[in-house]
């Protein structure tokens, strides 16, 4: 498997798929309901997936595809496993917001090796390799320094579709780590979140049962740029795409800056 020549095509596919939903959001699009917990799918979340999936079936027709709307396709049970996101801020799409992103992630026996987030809005593309690290499309390698953060650390915060409003566990989070951040970001966007913390705009990001589909590219990047991901209790993350909900839950950060996010959602979690 040339990784090289997967990550040209995942970059051109997910860039082709940007100038569609550009020119969709300039001419209009229909919004409809997705689910019984008020979530929404466009016309746009369809067309990019359609683009995203032939792109990668055409070249890869014995790789399998999990796709945010359509679910599995190609071959079952493949050793290569491609996951699409086709517009992850889809809800930020539908009210005007300007703060959305593409992903993809190739996966082999279930573990990530190659992540890709595009920005329709600013025309710029991360990827990263394992072990060969995460850059831009410029070729810039991307590293985020440690900062000091004496107001507290500028955070991301992303959770699944499936977690309720009254959790009591995430009240209890979010709360400790709203009253002990500079600030707590909530852009339902967490592919571009993670592009945040790879570019180091923000110090840290904490996920509560995260959506399958759309962490491995991100969590990729941001490995990749020197991010250390860890459970909520500290112990090793499992990156693994086949695990459950409870095991996509997260704490990720600079190395330097980890140990600060661990003990404030430990705090969080024990009250």
């Amino acid at each position: 498997m040339d990784l090289e020549r997967a990550r040209e095509l995942a970059v051109d596919a997910v860039r082709a798929a940007g100038r569609l939903l550009l020119d969709g959001v300039s001419d209009g699009f229909g919004v409809h309901a997705k689910g019984s917990a008020g979530d929404v799918v466009t016309d746009l979340d369809l067309a990019s997936e359609k683009v995203l999936v032939e792109r990668i079936l055409t070249a890869y027709p014995e790789h399998a595809v999990i796709a945010e709307e359509s679910g599995l396709l190609g071959a079952a049970q493949a050793e290569w496993t491609w996951l699409v996101d086709p517009l992850d801020g889809t809800n930020n799409v539908a009210i005007g917001l300007p703060a959305y992103v593409i992903g993809l992630a190739l996966c082999r026996s279930g573990r990530p090796v190659l992540g890709v987030v595009h920005d329709p809005v600013t025309r710029q593309t991360w990827s990263a390799l394992r072990g060969r690290g995460a850059i831009s499309s410029s070729g810039v390698r991307l590293a985020p320094p440690s900062r000091a953060m004496p107001h507290g650390p500028l955070l991301a915060w992303t959770q699944g579709y499936a977690v309720t409003r009254d959790d009591a566990a995430v009240l209890s989070l979010k709360a400790r780590l709203e009253l002990r951040s500079r600030r707590m970001l909530q852009l339902w966007a967490p592919l571009l979140s993670w592009v945040m913390l790879a570019r180091g705009d923000i110090d840290g990001m904490v996920g509560y049962r995260a959506e399958a589909v759309d962490l491995p590219a991100g969590a990729l990047i941001a490995q990749e740029a020197g991010i250390e991901i860890r459970a909520l209790d500290g112990s090793p993350f499992d990156e693994s795409v086949t695990g459950t909900a409870e095991d996509r839950s997260f704490v990720a950060a600079h190395p330097a800056t980890l140990p600060v996010l661990l003990e404030l959602v430990g705090s969080g979690l024990s009250r």
